[in-house]
């Protein structure tokens, strides 16, 4: 069976064992082109008027790759499943006890298999060795209980080809976050979980003055002495917290950059920042993320997410005239804006306070991706100035388009039940829009509360042909990546980059690379650094980005690498450096399987 825009082994089995609809031995979807024409259908099925202008609205822009919905939409538009559309979710809160712990873990389990991933924050859990009053026992801290949802994950998601995804955040200053910080120095440990520490601005302040850290956890009375006043997760307010121990703060944060120097993890969550750029603030008090990170969510949050494939809008690629077509971008950003905002509503929800959530935000997060790719067609190297500012031009021609569809749906649909005109208007990111936009708000409301992200891409990019994921740059033009089967075994593909793909085909083997064709182990890690701030801008959740470090790299610039990401105003920070755990970047010329970044791998179907 011929399948035309699935051109290489790797794109088709993806296809086949993740996208592709089959109801036992009764096949639906034949070739790609019936994926997107069930995924077009389902999704103007929510349309009250012009369902099938609508449709072909929404097909034109999934032909070929152009716009790629997230993996859960994919898999599950149009198939009466009983599964979500959502990629991932932030669960509840975990309150302290044992009851709502293994409430917490069944809500997991029935969400992720659904085929959401998750995200907990765990610093509501006493410290270990901490009396639980309540039953005269000894609590055995936050992290015992991390490795009952890894067993939980790895249970539920045992067969086929998916794994689980879960992210766990743990406060800077919770007494445990040492143990957090190590827990994944033993290879095998805590397999199913991404870790971030949330780092709060006292924390960062406290370690340019050299200062003492105090390691608290909400007192058991409010009036008991010696507490400190700290926002903690769960509470609306400050609370008062008992002062457990003391720390050199410089000692802590290297503690945090040695972990993450050594064995990629745990990532850094600029808490505060979070917070304060969070468009939802006036409502909201956010502590974790989805698995990848490039969504922060309150309780019971959703993702809900999209790319514009750059690579399809590239005219004349490789050529003096080469050039993007940011018009063509537009167009399909405004599409595909569309198109997020009735997943929500086509979407089931394995919980109902999910649903509650995912439909009075209305949050959604549409990025781009093959940007690297994109920059290579064009003759840019990932690290030149010109670079930087043609992908911030991209990002902010999807932004702005967003948000401009966004209030024209306002108009349409109404505005989302959390809006509130003068709080919203009054948020950082809502006042560095253009002046119609703004007007456009003050005047109709808007849809959405959040409308851009940049995820890591990795399953539907390599569907799109191996288009670079994300604002990633290239890995590597050609190498190999284990997969796993649906019976549960490992294959290797071999994977030629996209733009490398295409340069050879038109100018053949031999022919010598431009000097644009650099990739990620060839880049100093400020130029991933620079990409992220430029981009950041104009997304309004966040970024997934690992920024790549030689195996060589001084550990003390290291250290300088991360206090710059906050200087530059990154709402998070996540490096991957070649290491025993978790696995050695390729040797040049010998084709050998990619490391998996802190993010997920493509049988956890994060994106």
């Amino acid at each position: 069976m011929s399948h035309p825009y699935l051109d290489t082994d790797i794109a088709r089995h993806i296809w086949e064992t993740k996208y592709r609809f089959r109801d036992g031995n009764s096949v639906h979807d034949h070739g790609i082109e019936d994926t997107w024409r069930r995924i077009a259908t389902a999704l103007a099925s929510v349309e009250t008027d012009n369902r099938e202008l609508w449709r072909e609205r929404f097909y034109d822009v999934l032909r070929d790759f152009l716009f790629l919905p997230g993996g859960r939409i994919q898999a599950g538009a149009g198939t009466a499943r009983r599964v979500t559309l959502l990629n991932c979710f932030v669960m509840g809160v975990i309150e302290d006890s044992m009851d709502s712990i293994f409430d917490g873990l069944k809500q997991g389990a029935v969400t992720m298999q659904q085929g959401g991933g998750v995200g907990y924050d765990f610093s509501t859990l006493r410290p270990r060795g901490t009396p639980a009053h309540a039953s005269g026992t000894i609590a055995s801290g936050p992290v015992s209980f991390m490795r009952i949802w890894d067993r939980m994950c790895a249970t539920v998601l045992s067969t086929g080809a998916r794994r689980g995804a879960m992210m766990a955040t743990l406060r800077c200053d919770h007494p445990d976050i040492e143990e957090f910080i190590a827990a994944k120095r033993t290879t095998g440990e805590l397999t199913h979980f991404n870790l971030s520490v949330l780092v709060t601005d006292e924390l960062m302040q406290a370690v340019r003055e050299d200062r003492g850290f105090a390691l608290v956890f909400p007192a058991d009375r409010p009036d008991e002495a010696g507490t400190v006043l700290r926002q903690w997760t769960g509470c609306p307010q400050p609370v008062p917290c008992r002062v457990v121990r003391q720390v050199r703060a410089r000692e802590l944060w290297r503690r945090i950059m040695r972990a993450t120097y050594d064995y990629a993890e745990p990532g850094i969550l600029f808490v505060d920042r979070i917070n304060q750029l969070n468009n939802l603030y006036y409502r909201e008090q956010i502590s974790a993320t989805n698995p990848c990170g490039e969504i922060p969510l309150p309780p019971y949050g959703a993702c809900d997410l999209g790319s514009i494939n750059l690579t399809r809008f590239v005219r004349e690629p490789f050529g003096p005239e080469a050039q993007l077509d940011l018009d063509a971008v537009r167009d399909a950003a405004q599409t595909a804006t569309r198109m997020l905002d009735n997943v929500l509503q086509l979407s089931r929800y394995p919980l109902p306070a999910q649903a509650e959530q995912a439909h009075g935000s209305r949050r959604i997060g549409l990025g781009l991706t093959g940007l690297a790719d994109v920059l290579i067609m064009l003759g840019l190297r990932y690290d030149q100035p010109r670079a930087r500012d043609l992908a911030q031009s991209a990002m902010r021609t999807i932004c702005h388009a967003a948000y401009r569809t966004s209030v024209d749906l306002a108009r349409e649909r109404g505005s989302f039940p959390y809006f509130e005109r003068e709080h919203y208007l009054a948020a950082p990111f809502i006042n560095a829009l253009p002046d119609d936009i703004r007007d456009g708000i003050a005047r109709f409301g808007i849809r959405n509360s959040h409308l851009t992200a940049i995820a890591p891409t990795g399953t539907i990019s390599l569907l799109a042909g191996n288009v670079s994921g994300g604002l990633e740059p290239v890995f590597d033009f050609r190498h190999q990546r284990r997969v796993l089967e649906a019976d549960g075994s490992y294959r290797s593909y071999e994977l030629t980059d996209f733009a490398y793909r295409l340069w050879r085909q038109d100018h053949g083997p031999d022919a010598p690379l431009p000097d644009a064709f650099t990739d990620a182990r060839h880049l100093p890690p400020q130029a991933h650094l620079d990409m992220q701030t430029a981009l950041q801008p104009y997304v309004d959740n966040a970024i997934s980005k690992t920024i790549n470090i030689p195996g060589d790299f001084p550990f003390e610039q290291f250290l300088d690498l991360y206090q710059r990401a906050y200087d530059a105003g990154l709402k998070g920070c996540t490096t991957f450096r070649p290491n025993p755990v978790t696995g050695e970047v390729l040797s040049s010329g010998q084709p050998q399987p990619a490391p998996d970044a802190h993010c997920c791998s493509i049988e956890r179907e994060a994106d």
